[in-house]
């Protein structure tokens, strides 16, 4: 038996040297396998700590899932003013911070104290939320342009003109080894826009406002408006698939898991759609409020907010009811799940942490104005913005 356990007949005449020059190859080769297997599981690792959130809900089919798990105790690392409203929604990559305010401004922040590295005005205050991509920052403004700027300086890159403001976020897909964004707008059109000119590629129209981000998956743009209708987009050339009646105008966003869509209306349901038949496949009603907040799905369940100051968790198959967390104010913050916590903000001015299997309200801090945006979950952090003009990092204390 040889050393490290491998064996092989040595021929007649050749020199033991033949043998430990063989072994040391065979260890070497066995030792480069090992490491580039610690790097992958390692990467793995980093992954399920919580990697980035480069968008909103986290990525393009806009489910609202973080990866890995936050502290148990949680607690306010640190705060940013700005000088209006944050409505929109952060996104943290890196060490980064990127999120928008109604004072016009798209702000970069260091994700370890919140320092301000960089903003950029624009012409009118922001309620959409960026998307980070590819070393670029893009978001929409109410002064109706798509920006994009340098994710390292700030420096403006191009900008992409509409007939109406942005309030939602956009949102990509790669067509052909070239990336497109896709950005709705209230001049009632879904526009298509190559990410490293600014150029369009091609524009879809509505009948009304386009109030969410188009969701992403499979090679189509699912979103919802102001018409009562759910649109399914071929991204290829911007051609309708088909379009679904949702019973009221969609001010959410949808999201989007094994050919299903998920979203809520202003008639007070919350609906399940299956896209490849293009129809209802389920609807939760429970009170006669409307919603506005965009759901977060898991395998199991779909979680949302609603205008009746209640956080819904209801099955993901059928729509049955699981249970219901009150809330003193409206909840359009749409809820991130984030291991065995749920995370979302309320307009009663708190930011709740509560448990995904039943509900129970496990930390709360009370910023004492309506947070509508909706928190990004990443690297064990929780960043999110409030009516009074604030910008709230927590974490581990």
């Amino acid at each position: 038996m040889g050393t490290g356990g491998f064996w092989f007949a040595k021929p007649s005449g050749v020199e033991d040297t033949f043998q430990v020059q063989f072994l040391t190859l065979v260890k070497s080769a066995w030792l480069i396998i090992l490491w580039f297997w610690l790097r992958l599981s390692g990467g793995a690792h980093a992954a399920v700590q919580g990697g980035d959130w480069p968008m909103f809900r986290g990525g393009p089919a806009l489910a609202g899932v973080a990866a890995g798990q936050l502290p148990e105790r949680l607690g306010l690392l640190w705060t940013f003013k700005t000088a209006g409203p944050v409505k929109s929604s952060p996104a943290i990559v890196q060490d980064r911070v990127f999120v928008g305010s109604d004072d016009g401004n798209v702000y970069a922040l260091a994700l370890a104290d919140g320092k301000k590295i960089w903003s950029c005005k624009t012409g009118g205050g922001i309620e959409s939320s960026p998307l980070v991509l590819d070393g670029r920052v893009f978001i929409g403004s109410s002064d109706a342009f798509l920006y994009a700027f340098e994710a390292g300086t700030g420096k403006l890159v191009w900008k992409y003109e509409t007939g109406d403001k942005i309030l939602g976020a956009p949102n990509w897909v790669k067509v052909g080894g070239k990336t497109w964004v896709l950005a709705g707008s209230y001049d009632f059109k879904l526009h298509c826009v190559d990410a490293v000119t600014g150029r369009s590629n091609w524009v879809y129209e509505t009948g009304n406002y386009i109030n969410g981000s188009p969701a992403v998956a499979s090679g189509q743009a699912v979103f919802g408006g102001c018409d009562g209708l759910l649109h399914l987009i071929s991204l290829a050339d911007g051609k309708q698939v088909k379009e679904v009646e949702a019973g009221a105008y969609i001010a959410g966003s949808v999201a989007l898991a094994d050919g299903r869509a998920y979203f809520g209306q202003y008639e007070n349901e919350f609906l399940c759609v299956d896209l490849k038949e293009g129809k209802k496949a389920w609807a939760f009603r429970d009170r006669n409020f409307p919603y506005f907040s965009s759901p977060a799905v898991t395998p199991e369940v779909v979680i949302f907010g609603g205008r009746d100051k209640l956080l819904h968790c209801v099955k993901r198959e059928s729509g049955q009811a699981q249970w219901s967390f009150p809330t003193r104010g409206k909840v359009d913050s749409s809820p991130v799940v984030c291991g065995n916590k749920v995370v979302v903000g309320s307009d009663d001015g708190r930011l709740y942490a509560v448990s995904l299997d039943k509900g129970k309200e496990l930390w709360s801090y009370e910023v004492g104005q309506p947070i509508g945006s909706s928190p990004a979950v990443a690297r064990e952090k929780i960043v999110v913005g409030g009516e009074d003009g604030g910008v709230y990092c927590f974490g581990a204390k």
